[in-house]
Formats: C-alpha cells, sequence, structure tokens
C-alpha cells in the first residue's frame, strides 16, 4: 500500500517520507529537499533523514564522533530516517558501510544552515553589492563548527540546482542547493570540500530539461583547457609588499604621470623550449626586468581570464573571476604584481565586459533561459564574433561585470582596466544592417543600459580604488568618453586615440614621394588631441590578420624600413599622448605576431633590431625624465605647433612644454633626404641640445645631425631661429643647453 504524506512509523514515530517524495529525492527532482532531509523535529524530538546512494546501513554522529542515532532504510534506496538521540539542532554526518564491506563517512550538507543573509539579499536585489565575489561561488569558511565551502549561484528561472563535483561522483542529488526565492541565488555549504576540488553545477531548467554542467560563473581558478570543470580555489593568501606603489598612484594625476605602456599576450611573449607556456613566477623572473631595462612604466596583458579557445587571444572568456590555468595557480599572478609593483612597474588587464562565448559550459542560457544575455538575437548576439552580448539593462548583470572590475582590483593589485570594444557596446546597431537591431526606448541607436553600466563601473572603481586608471577603446567619436560622470562623460581616465594610429599609419606606409600630398594625416589629430584623455596605442590589432609587423609595413629598401619606424616612434614619443606599443615591434619583429609560437627574440642577434629596441629604451627613459614630454600630454597648453604646413618636405616641428620646465622641440623629416641649414623657430635664443636622434649610429642609423648642439639667430622678424640639419627619414628633439 502506498503511503501519502508524512505519516509516523508506529514504533520510533519517524515521519516517513511518501514513495513520491521519496522517488523525487532519489531522481534529483525535488523542489526543496532541504524541506525533508538533514535534521528534522517532530513532536517536541529530532529525526534525521538523508539520501546515501550506495549504502544499506547508516548511523548518524555528531561531529565529534557520538553516535546520535541508527537510521533504517526508506521507500527508496539510499534514503535513510531514523530519530536520534540530540536535544538541540546541530550538524551531522554518518557511518556508512554496505553488505559489500564498504564503510565510509559522509558529511550531511542538509544539516547546516543558510550563509548568506537578508542583508545580502537586499543589497543583491538592489543591483549594490559591491562585494558579491566574497558571497557568490566557491569559499573555504567555517560555518557551524566545520571546514568546508560555501557554493552560491544565480539561477532564478532553474527548477533545481546541485552542484556536483570529485568531491560526490559528479552525482546531482547528493547536494542539491538551497534556493533563495527573493534573490533566485542558489546555495549550499558542503562540509569537508577541500580547496582543489573540482566543480560544476547542474541545472535543471525550467521546462524540466537538464542543461550541460555549467562552470562556477565567479570561479576563482578553472581547469586547464580543453578541460573546463571550475577549482575550489584556497583563500588568497600574499604578504603584498606593494604599499609604497599604490600610494604613490593613489595620489598623484595619471594623466601628469609617464606611461609608457607595454601590451603583453603572456601566452606567447616567450615559451620554454618545448613550445609550453611559462608560468607567472617564471614570467616575473624575465618580463619584470625586461620591462624595467626597456623603460616602460605598465605592462597591458591582454585578457588573462580563463578562456577555452587559445587563438580568442583571450577576449572570448568563461571565467572572468579565474586567471588562466595556462600559467599555474592564481597565487603566482598575485607574486607577478606584486613583483612588478615592487619595482614601481603597473599592471594593466585587457578586460572584456562587451560580449562572452556560446560554450555550453559558460554564461549561454546559463539556467535554461536567456540570463546573462538578451533573448532577442538582435539584441543578444554579436555578429562580428558570434558571441553573446550582456543584457546591461539586468541589474544582476551589471553588477556581476562590476564586481568583476573591483575583484581585479582588490584581490589582485590591478592598477588598471583596458576596456575592450566600448564601441560596440555603446550602439546598438553596431556591426548591423538595417532591421537587425531595436532601437533604444527614445528611437535612438545608443544603449542607454550599456552607457549606465560603464558609467557605473568607473564611479565604482574610481571611487573604492583612488590610483586605479580605466582605459576605453572607443573607436568612434562618442563625445566625453574620459570625462567624470558627474561632468556628463562616461567616467574613463584614459581613451585609445584609434584616429591617431589610423592615421599615421596610413601616412607612413606611403611611399616617402607621396608623403607630401597627404601632410595634414599628421596634422588633422592635433584638432582633437586635447578632446579626450588619449593613449596612442600601437597594439596587436595592428600586426595580425594580414597586416603585416610595423616593419614590414614601412615602406622602401631595408635601409629605408628600420629609419621609418625609428622615425616614427620619435614622432610618437615626442606627440602629446601615452604611449602603447604591443610586444615584439621594440625590436622590429618581422613576422606577423601569432598567439601559437614565442616572439622572434633571434632578431637581436642583427644589430638593426638590436639598434630599434635601444631605440625604444632611450625614449622611454627620456620621456619618463623630461617632464615636458609627459606632464601636460593631455591639456592644450602642452603643445605648439612650430612647422606644421611644410608638406613639400614633409616636416614637421612641434614644442612640448610643462609649467617650471624646460621645453622640448620635436622636428620629424619623413623624406629619405638630408636637409641642411633647414631653418626652426626655436621657443627660445641660445643653445639647444640634441637629446634624441633617431639616424644615430647607435641605432644603426646614418649619423647624420648638429653633433649634439646648435645655437640660435634672430632673423630680423626676430624670432630665434635653429639652422638645422635633418637627417633622412628621422625624427630629432632639442632641449635647451
Amino acid at each position: 500500500m502506498t503511503q501519502k504524506g508524512n505519516v509516523p512509523d508506529a514504533d520510533n514515530k519517524v515521519p516517513h517520507l511518501s514513495v513520491e517524495e521519496a522517488e523525487a529525492i532519489a531522481s534529483g527532482t525535488h523542489g526543496n529537499p532541504f524541506s525533508v532531509l538533514g535534521v528534522q523535529e517532530s513532536d517536541g524530538s529530532f529525526f534525521a533523514r538523508a539520501f546515501v546512494p550506495g549504502a544499506d546501513s547508516l548511523q548518524a554522529l555528531t561531529l565529534d564522533g557520538r553516535p546520535a542515532g541508527q537510521l533504517a532504510t526508506g521507500s527508496v534506496g539510499g534514503l535513510f530516517e531514523g530519530r536520534l538521540t540530540i536535544t538541540k539542532r546541530q550538524p551531522l554526518r554518518y557511518a556508512a558501510s554496505n553488505t559489500a564491506g564498504d564503510r565510509w563517512e559522509v558529511d550531511d550538507p542538509y544539516s547546516y544552515g543558510p550563509v548568506l543573509g537578508p542583508m545580502d539579499d537586499y543589497f543583491i536585489a538592489e543591483g549594490s553589492h559591491l562585494r558579491l565575489f566574497d558571497k557568490m561561488g566557491a569559499h573555504l569558511i567555517h560555518h557551524e563548527g566545520t571546514d568546508g565551502v560555501h557554493f552560491a549561484v544565480w539561477a532564478p528561472n532553474a527548477r533545481r540546482v546541485s552542484v556536483v563535483g570529485d568531491f560526490n561522483d559528479w552525482d546531482g542529488r547528493r547536494h542539491v542547493m538551497r534556493l533563495r526565492a527573493d534573490v533566485g541565488i542558489w546555495e549550499i555549504f558542503a562540509p569537508g570540500v577541500r580547496p582543489g576540488a573540482r566543480y560544476k553545477f547542474e541545472i535543471i531548467g525550467p521546462d524540466g530539461k537538464t542543461l550541460p554542467l555549467k562552470a562556477d560563473p565567479f570561479a576563482r581558478r578553472s581547469e586547464l583547457r580543453p578541460a573546463t570543470a571550475s577549482i575550489v580555489a584556497s583563500n588568497l593568501e600574499h604578504d603584498w609588499g606593494d604599499s609604497a606603489h599604490r600610494a604613490h598612484w593613489s595620489k598623484v594625476d595619471a594623466r601628469r604621470q609617464p606611461m609608457s605602456i607595454y601590451e603583453v599576450h603572456p601566452g606567447s611573449w616567450r615559451r620554454h623550449d618545448d613550445g609550453s607556456f611559462m608560468s607567472w613566477d617564471q614570467m616575473g623572473d624575465e618580463l619584470i626586468p625586461y620591462c624595467i631595462e626597456m623603460g616602460f612604466t605598465h605592462i597591458e596583458f591582454l585578457p588573462v581570464s580563463e578562456h577555452p579557445y587559445d587563438p580568442s587571444w583571450g577576449y572570448q572568456t568563461t571565467g572572468l573571476y579565474a586567471p588562466s590555468a595556462r600559467f599555474g595557480e592564481p597565487e603566482g599572478f598575485a607574486r607577478f604584481v606584486d613583483g612588478a609593483h615592487q619595482v614601481g612597474l603597473g599592471v594593466i588587464l585587457d578586460w572584456v565586459p562587451a560580449h562572452f562565448p556560446t560554450d555550453a559550459h559558460g554564461l549561454s542560457q546559463f539556467d535554461g533561459t536567456a540570463l546573462y544575455e538578451h533573448a532577442d538575437p538582435r539584441q543578444g548576439f554579436h555578429p562580428d564574433w558570434n558571441t553573446a552580448i550582456y543584457n546591461f539593462g539586468r541589474r544582476e548583470v551589471s553588477s556581476f561585470l562590476v564586481n568583476n572590475a573591483l575583484f581585479w582590483a582588490e584581490t589582485y593589485h590591478i592598477d588598471g582596466l583596458r576596456v575592450d570594444a566600448v564601441a560596440s557596446m555603446l550602439y546598438l546597431d553596431y556591426s548591423r544592417k538595417e532591421g537587425e537591431w531595436i532601437p533604444n526606448k527614445d528611437g535612438g541607436r545608443e544603449n542607454l543600459d550599456a552607457v549606465e553600466f560603464l558609467k557605473d563601473m568607473n564611479k565604482a572603481a574610481y571611487g573604492s580604488h583612488p590610483g586605479i586608471v580605466t582605459i576605453a577603446e572607443e573607436s568612434t567619436s562618442w563625445p566625453k568618453v574620459s570625462a567624470p560622470v558627474h561632468e556628463g562623460g562616461l567616467g574613463f581616465g584614459f581613451k585609445w586615440n584609434m584616429g591617431f594610429m589610423h592615421d599615421t599609419l596610413s601616412y607612413m606606409q606611403r611611399d616617402p614621394i607621396h608623403r607630401k600630398h597627404h601632410h595634414s594625416d599628421l596634422t588633422f589629430g592635433l584638432l582633437y588631441a586635447f578632446s579626450e584623455n588619449f593613449v596612442l596605442p600601437i597594439s596587436h590589432d595592428e600586426v595580425v590578420h594580414g597586416k603585416g609587423s610595423m616593419l614590414t609595413k614601412m615602406p622602401g629598401d631595408e635601409w629605408q624600413k628600420f629609419a621609418n619606424l625609428r622615425a616614427f616612434y620619435g614622432f610618437m614619443w615626442g606627440y602629446p599622448g601615452k604611449k602603447l606599443l604591443f610586444m615584439g615591434q621594440e625590436f622590429a619583429q618581422r613576422g606577423e605576431w601569432s598567439e601559437a609560437r614565442q616572439l622572434d627574440w633571434d632578431h637581436l642577434d642583427d644589430p638593426r633590431h638590436h639598434g630599434m629596441q635601444d631605440l625604444v629604451r632611450d625614449l622611454n627613459r627620456l620621456y619618463a625624465r623630461t617632464p615636458a614630454l609627459h606632464a601636460r600630454d593631455c591639456e592644450p597648453e602642452g603643445f605648439e605647433w612650430l612647422i606644421a604646413d611644410d608638406d613639400a618636405n614633409s616636416v614637421f616641428a612641434w614644442v612640448r612644454r610643462a609649467p617650471g620646465e624646460d621645453p622640448v622641440v620635436v622636428i620629424s623629416n619623413f623624406t629619405p633626404n638630408v636637409l641642411t641649414g633647414y631653418p626652426v623657430p626655436m621657443p627660445r635664443d641660445g643653445d639647444w641640445l640634441e637629446i634624441f636622434n633617431s639616424d644615430s649610429t647607435v641605432y644603426s642609423g646614418s649619423g647624420k645631425g648638429n653633433l649634439g648642439k646648435v645655437t640660435t639667430t634672430r632673423p630680423e622678424d626676430g624670432r630665434a631661429i635653429a639652422e638645422l640639419t635633418l637627417p633622412p627619414l628621422a625624427t630629432l628633439m632639442f632641449k635647451p643647453g
């Protein structure tokens, strides 16, 4: 006869679980196992109910090992019920055995109370929780007398969520999670789970179908691809020694500091002889000293978050909170950042909140619905990258991303975030034809939700981490990208100057004989150079996909290619704006960059490549120690044209200034002709020292120049003039002597 409801047993008065509910527990479809499993109370005493597949006998124990009652078998295999001898509610573990002679102990997750509280629910629901990374995901904690892991995941439309892993044989019936219905978060404390355990979430969607196992969106560590499980990370315990570095950047205006950024793909800067990746510690031993020797002030890493596909370069991330397993444990990344900081080197991360890949284990259709993305592909699918677009208007999604920015700043002391593909976020019609996008509520093309998200992210980042910088890769004329939010801006600290990159490379790739017809390519940028706080980027995007390397872009024979590139770097380092150069271009790598192999370091055996490396090193050092070249990078009073209209000779000259500092005059000659007695108006009378010459023999140039110094004369108009020798395809810099 089938029992209906919880009917007390005549002998021990244990309310038996109905067959229907027992079968739901055994099949993993019960809606709320916490209501029937674990320690329950009836008639003023306690009983326990447990589901332990494979067991034939089960004895309840207190946490200190005292017997607490023998449980009898229930109505389905693996289900046990029985009265307890305890007099107050407390967690239990069980001594299990079977007829095969196996004996083991099982901790009972259902005998523990929740970890999250009503204030967490309130701030999460409001979208204002700025420490979600302490609450969501997997965290080692001591809870109700036991060490274990608290798991929490947002899946509001799921019928059931379980955490599965190598601690429960990946059995979704063993750790079915508790739903916090007000916020759609499922949580469970799993006693006895230790660091290093692999896990995922098993989710039954609203249609009753079990989804592919999902990695933890908040996981702090992941398996090495192609494996995709999340890993319970140890609490990051690092004794940071970077207080001086962080204090410095929290007190200064980054716009007025030297910033020369070395953009690095950590998987291909250097590799071991067998082609394997270097660890963070190994990179710390080599990359940090290299950057210091080369005079760079910052390293900017292409995304280091976990991602499944190497050729995505990290831009299709599935684990925003986990440093990639390719380079070792998360602690290694913390040591790298600390090591960089202790020698004055900043670390910036490429950050990708614009889109995410549709891999089955990732965020796509996370709970069986379009949770993180839009349901309508006209809003939620990116045609360029075949990826999903975050639903920025959903407060839980915006909060997930804002918290991620704060997580990297707090947990790993990151100095900055370069935000990828901002233009694709700002425009609803980005890369879409008519009819392929949905206008905003006002009928416009602006993504108002993304605008608010970016403002919120920047306010939160700058508000909680005063020394941080955020940098937008934004390729349109959207106004005030790098203006504060309270002044109507998006709140970024800097913006990549994509116009500079496009115009200057277009000019440099032309044969010098044609450059006079395109003179404005190099002068036009000064019309808007101070409309934003600009970074001048020569990034990875310029040396892939058939674009060639910086060296092979240059026209002419071998000598002219090197001379053109040296002249261009000199021009760029003298131009207003912070500097960014992708790895390998500092020594003029010949081949396009490939993520699959290390840079061609053997080029440095060639004096011409070594000379280019020396030139970039000297430019960085000159830029950093010369306030006129950096202190007013973002303000118009730091720049004045001296010669802007000599298109016939393709000559440009300007002066860089900073208050109370000596000015620097920069002159570029972009023809292969040596110009002698060339008159340049100078800011003041007297001697001027030639402090940089890209044609120096030190850099494998021809050695033409001004013997280190020139003296001005005064023609009838009264302005100081220096008659200079301008080397072929070269940039010079002078300061008062």
